[in-house]
């Protein structure tokens, strides 16, 4: 019988650390902190599980979300108090209350690389619960109102770009236009081919995607900087106020919904798949991230309104203990 050895070319190594790197995937080694054998195998999405992170100071729904797992922003909402014009960073640990945005909404179109930088785009407004046209940005310390929508809408599609370079998709009331923000103005671009508005969505100026919404189409959309394309949709096509994160058109998770639920699909550029559930029941979350490391926060359930954050983290690879018997 071959050794193993005689089937690598070389022996099992000694490692202080576990490795971390993909190029260890299939590979046995000895752990001598721990003084134990283990053995690596390969990540990714479809071993990608939730985690608990830290609750929001207010909890709320309909609140506009954007950013990266460890630097999120989240803008206004809706609680029993009414419509919040509260704003909460999240550091990748913890949530702090920050200066609040000038115009108090809900369902805002959010946009972030980071939390010290964003715009928020469009909402509703208590007055007469009206739509609303008004874009304000970020600097990290104060929000300020810059060019306007050309159409007035909540809840559409974000978390396509970024405060520079943005593209905002449909809304509410059922919306199918898509606006291109350059800095300083938005321009209509080509709509949807389905009106649709709390939707998921993800992605850059150049490739985006687009998931579910209300009303429910039984489909999905990618953007490739020009035009929208008709994909297949995820197995919950009637999704309600999902979150999404992700950085492509090929690449994107997409949370929640359908009206309330705990689902999570992963697009890989061809189709869907469910992959591990959030621990929550919940819709009109905030959030963001990416396909790998993505953000869930707030939201409504069948009890109301929510301040629980959950982290997704798909690792690159699986280290696991070997045993013997």
């Amino acid at each position: 019988m071959a050794n193993y050895k005689e089937l690598e070319g070389f022996g099992v190594q000694t490692l202080a650390t576990d490795p971390d790197s993909p190029g260890w995937v299939g590979s046995i080694f000895y752990n001598s902190t721990s003084g134990t054998f283990k053995t690596v195998k390969p990540g990714g999405i479809a071993v990608g599980t939730w985690a608990s992170g830290g609750d929001m100071n207010t909890a709320r729904y309909y609140g506009g979300g954007a950013g990266p797992q460890t630097s999120n922003i989240s803008v206004g909402g809706l609680n029993p108090s009414g419509y919040l014009n509260s704003v909460e960073t999240y550091n990748g640990s913890s949530w702090s209350n920050v200066t609040g945005i000038n115009t108090t909404r809900l369902g805002a179109g959010v946009f972030a690389d980071v939390n010290t930088a964003a715009l928020a785009a469009g909402g509703e407004i208590p007055a007469a619960t009206a739509t609303t046209a008004v874009v304000e940005s970020w600097n990290g310390s104060a929000w300020t109102e810059v060019s306007d929508l050309n159409t007035a809408r909540y809840a559409g599609q974000a978390q396509m770009g970024n405060p520079t370079a943005a593209i905002l998709a449909g809304g509410n009331p059922a919306f199918a236009n898509t606006e291109s923000w350059n800095g300083t103005s938005w321009t209509e671009v080509n709509d949807l081919n389905t009106a649709r508005g709390n939707a998921g969505s993800a992605g850059t100026t150049t490739s985006a995607i687009v998931a579910g919404s209300v009303p429910a189409p039984p489909n999905s959309e990618t953007w490739d900087g020009t035009s929208w394309t008709t994909i297949s949709g995820t197995s919950s096509p009637g999704s309600f106020g999902r979150k999404g994160g992700g950085t492509s058109s090929s690449s994107a998770i997409m949370s929640g919904s359908n009206p309330t639920t705990n689902f999570t699909e992963y697009w890989d550029g061809t189709s869907w798949t469910e992959v591990a559930e959030m621990a929550t029941v919940r819709n009109t979350g905030t959030g963001g991230g990416t396909a790998t490391a993505a953000i869930y926060a707030s939201g409504g359930t069948p009890g109301g309104p929510v301040a629980t954050t959950e982290e997704w983290n798909a690792p690159d690879l699986v280290i696991n203990t070997l045993t013997t018997s």
